[in-house]
């Protein structure tokens, strides 16, 4: 598998403190991979720095094997809106457009033509349950549909990867388990690369794999592989309980 997102020496510094100390990271291909830490590890920064919302300060970055420092604003801009997808745990839906409407405003924007749209749109909304939502305004669903429907204007424009920062934390339990079963099929049926932030070690089990982040360093890394998920929710549990984290 390619490799979509490389740090090297990753370095972040706000003034005289050092955020960010050393990252070395590769996310390939398919991969759902949840980054933990307790509260002020530097998971948030380096979701923004990988996400290009924010500068690094050392070391490099790859994403699809180009270095960021060979390109400019208006390359990363780009490279952002057709490359990336954004799942953000308030949601961000235009209240003013219905929820098909969200869902194809990244490809609007685009000039894509509706035939394409309507193709892209439908296995999508099959896949994460949505179907019969396509005509309603976000004011009038619930908050796990909003995410879903955020959910799926975050993978139309069939990006490289899919940053979801802390995607159930403003769900109740039963809508955060049914939006990660289904980031998961969707991880699955189209070897979406998802890079997730996250406090909750039952929304990390979802993943493949787990970093931990400490004091702005990878102090630790799980991977699920052939586990069942509560095993793997346990040693996760397990690890995070070790560092301080906290516990849901």
């Amino acid at each position: 598998m390619k490799p979509v997102i490389q740090t090297k020496n990753l370095t972040k510094s706000y003034g005289k403190t050092q955020v960010l100390k050393n990252i070395d990271l590769t996310i390939t291909e398919g991969e759902f991979t949840a980054i933990m830490g307790p509260s002020g590890s530097g998971k948030t920064t380096l979701m923004n720095v990988l996400s290009t919302i924010d500068k690094f300060s050392g070391g490099d970055v790859w994403l699809e094997e180009q270095s960021l420092l060979d390109l400019n604003k208006k390359a990363l801009r780009t490279f952002r809106q057709e490359r990336m997808g954004f799942i953000f745990q308030d949601y961000n839906l235009l209240d003013t457009l219905t929820v098909k409407e969200n869902i194809l405003l990244p490809l609007s924007l685009r000039k894509f033509s509706t035939e394409e749209m309507e193709k892209r749109l439908r296995p999508i909304i099959e896949a994460l349950g949505i179907t019969d939502l396509l005509d309603k305004y976000p004011t009038e669903i619930s908050g796990g549909q909003k995410q879903r429907t955020a959910s799926a204007r975050a993978i139309i424009t069939n990006p490289a990867i899919v940053f979801a920062d802390e995607p159930t934390g403003a769900l109740d339990s039963r809508s955060a388990t049914q939006l990660l079963e289904q980031l998961s099929h969707l991880n699955q049926a189209f070897q979406t690369t998802i890079l997730m932030i996250t406090h909750d070690p039952y929304a990390a089990s979802y993943c493949k794999r787990v970093v931990f982040l400490r004091d702005g360093g990878i102090v630790n890394e799980l991977y699920k592989g052939d586990q069942q998920q509560k095993d793997f929710f346990d040693r996760i549990l397990t690890i995070q309980s070790a560092m301080g984290g906290n516990q849901r």
